[in-house]
């Protein structure tokens, strides 16, 4: 590989070249990658477009009347003059031409499409097997708002931007607390926080990002979304940066359930080590030894054992308060077969 590292790109070339014919190669790839590797294949006369075997990322071909394309999302395409024809299935083959698709692989029935999509990855305008982001994250926004009925009053909803903002829309509009934007984040610039190898580097763009509007933050009840949390860092100080601007106080719901387990099929993922995610420090903290063996209690909304953990978070990063969307709530919002999700993250199931 060049450079000395492994390349995910470079080796799945090197896959693919053990094969006689590129679709066979591809189809050799699909099978043998536990991961996602929906890929594109260019040659001198077409591209071959290629969804991973259980269809765990997306692809959409567009259209228009004199070309084809194709891409991980449909908006991409919209302002060119491309329309959305159609999504490929999972393990799906297709060779394109300006002016001709055929199929050289049919789709397969199993799918587990990565429910990260719709709560965080994803464009806001962006839409997968039919269901567009925006929309999702509304509704999960709107679950979180019921579960609050009558428990807490605070003064107005924020979304931590961007991908915290149509969740708390939806809290909103369900409960009746005004949204706001009590800072806003300047991005020119600045990528996008997770992206980053080191957590350092992670942790000063997120706060210089921030800029308050201190008269919606002083003496002000506050409830922040934010699409998850990972390792607690950024949105701890991020909570902390609104009591250095006189809030009051911080009720924190995130709008996916407790990260409890590394992702191991996504290369861009929220966490690549089970210890980088709060939750599994906390439950180390409380179970040693024992704590692999305790996962599921931990992952059930109704237990103790789930409870008290999320107060050790709740305490650890000094929020008012803390309760995440609960999976069955997350999964209902999304809108499409559960069976078809991958939720491993949240309760380890392949």
């Amino acid at each position: 590989m060049s450079g000395g590292e492994i390349n995910p790109t470079e080796l799945t070339a090197a896959i693919i070249n053990q094969k006689a014919t590129i679709l066979e190669g591809i189809s050799y790839a699909q099978e043998i990658i536990d991961g996602s590797m929906t890929m594109l294949v260019m040659t001198d006369k077409g591209i071959y477009a290629a969804r991973d075997r259980l269809g765990r990322t997306p692809l959409v071909i567009g259209k228009k009347h004199d070309g084809k394309c194709v891409a991980f999302e449909d908006f991409s395409f919209f302002n060119l003059g491309y329309e959305r024809e159609r999504e490929l299935g999972p393990s799906e083959i297709v060779f394109l031409t300006a002016d001709s698709e055929g199929t050289l692989k049919a789709p397969q029935k199993k799918m587990k499409i990565c429910t990260f999509l719709w709560i965080y990855y994803g464009y806001p305008c962006a839409k997968y097997e039919g269901k567009t982001v925006e929309l999702v994250r509304a509704r999960c926004g709107k679950a979180m708002a019921k579960r609050d009925k009558g428990e807490i009053s605070p003064d107005i909803v924020a979304g931590v931007p961007d991908s915290g903002t149509a969740h708390a829309i939806g809290y909103a509009n369900e409960s009746g607390v005004p949204f706001s934007r009590p800072f806003i984040k300047y991005t020119p610039t600045w990528p996008r926080s997770f992206m980053p190898p080191t957590q350092k580097k992670r942790n000063l763009i997120a706060k210089m990002k921030m800029l308050p509007v201190t008269e919606l933050i002083n003496d002000k009840s506050l409830l922040l979304i934010d699409d998850s949390i990972v390792r607690g860092t950024q949105l701890g100080e991020t909570t902390q940066f609104l009591y250095n601007n006189g809030a009051r106080e911080v009720h924190v719901r995130p709008a996916c359930p407790p990260l409890l387990f590394a992702c191991k099929y996504l290369n861009f993922s929220r966490s690549s080590s089970e210890l980088d995610l709060i939750t599994r420090r906390v439950i180390l903290e409380r179970e040693g030894d024992k704590s692999e063996e305790k996962l599921s209690v931990y992952a059930d909304p109704e237990s103790t054992e789930y409870k008290e953990m999320l107060e050790e978070i709740c305490k650890q990063l000094k929020f008012t308060s803390l309760k995440y969307n609960r999976l069955d709530d997350m999964l209902d919002a999304v809108g499409i077969d559960p069976d078809c999700l991958c939720t491993y993250c949240w309760n380890g199931k392949e």
